[in-house]
């Protein structure tokens, strides 16, 4: 018989400025401690030595973890220019160098290559996984790999700062499975300079803000005190990005049970997917029938 996990039904968002140095897991391990909650998860995975938002997600809240994952995110990051490595971040080799410095003009025509859809190369060392194994276990083993390119939708890619002639500033607002330090390498590339990330802070994620964010500190020093409850955003700030339809009160049951129940809704198109509440709590997400919702997955109260 699988162990009972122990903790709190304690459901919603914390929002952590990550610092760096320390793995998304550990993050997510912390604020589940510190929260004493049963279940936790994160929406988008953050580089160890990467700063900047990452969203933590408490028990009936990792049910909607998709929808943040899903959605727009932007990152202010740093380029060393005229240097490649191997981890296409500070951490890797130096694999490959160029005295070339292009001026602010032809960084911001390259940029250009890479903005809409778009197909991108993850970094040898990433998460994806190649014939089952992670790439960056194989890339540490030395292995030579061709990773597959992924399509991506970047929104915006600029400019913003330029403080010497070896490092640029730019602001990127992307969607699901982005590798930052992948667009650097591929504009040193393109520029003919060769490029790595040298930081990076992730300003937001969907309904999520930096500003918003708590630091790890604070919640070593809040742990386990209703200080550090104050700090738990809704579950349905993650739902965000979805149309809301009201849930009667003779429905919800019917919903919660995995049945199609009648709802009230404005503006939503048939086959739509949604998210059902009722005295603004969510109760559900699922497709809209035209007066008529089918859950797909429930919350429970």
């Amino acid at each position: 018989m699988a162990r009972r996990r122990k903790g709190r039904d304690i459901s919603g968002w914390m929002v952590i400025d990550k610092p760096a140095g320390v793995t998304s897991t550990a993050v997510v391990n912390k604020v589940r401690w510190a929260m004493d909650a049963k279940k936790a998860g994160h929406a988008g995975t953050l580089d160890p030595d990467a700063t900047g938002v990452l969203a933590v997600a408490l028990g009936e809240a990792t049910k909607t973890v998709p929808y943040i994952t899903d959605a727009l995110k932007a990152y202010a990051f740093t380029v060393r220019l005229g240097q490649a490595t191997n981890t296409d971040d500070a951490e890797g080799e130096v694999i490959a160098e160029s005295d070339m410095r292009p001026d602010d003009d032809a960084i911001k025509d390259a940029l250009g290559q890479f903005v809409g859809d778009i197909m991108q190369v993850p970094p040898q060392f990433s998460a994806v996984k190649v014939d089952g194994e992670r790439a960056y276990k194989k890339a540490r083993d030395g292995e030579d790999m061709t990773l597959a390119a992924r399509p991506l939708w970047v929104e915006e890619l600029l400019l913003i700062d330029r403080p010497d002639p070896d490092h640029v500033v730019l602001e990127m607002t992307c969607g699901k499975g982005g590798y930052v330090r992948s667009i650097a390498r591929d504009l040193g590339d393109a520029l003919g300079c060769r490029a790595h990330v040298k930081s990076l802070r992730r300003i937001w994620s969907g309904p999520f803000t930096a500003e918003d964010g708590i630091c790890l500190d604070q919640v070593d020093a809040l742990a386990k005190s209703p200080d550090l409850d104050a700090y738990l955003q809704p579950l349905e700030v993650g739902l965000a990005d979805l149309p809301e339809v009201r849930c009667l009160a003779e429905s919800v049951a019917k919903m919660r049970n995995g049945n199609p129940a009648s709802v009230i809704a404005q503006g939503v198109d048939f086959g739509e997917e949604v998210w059902a509440s009722y005295e603004g709590k969510a109760v559900a997400v699922g497709t809209y029938r035209g007066g008529e919702m089918q859950p797909s997955r429930v919350f429970n109260p």
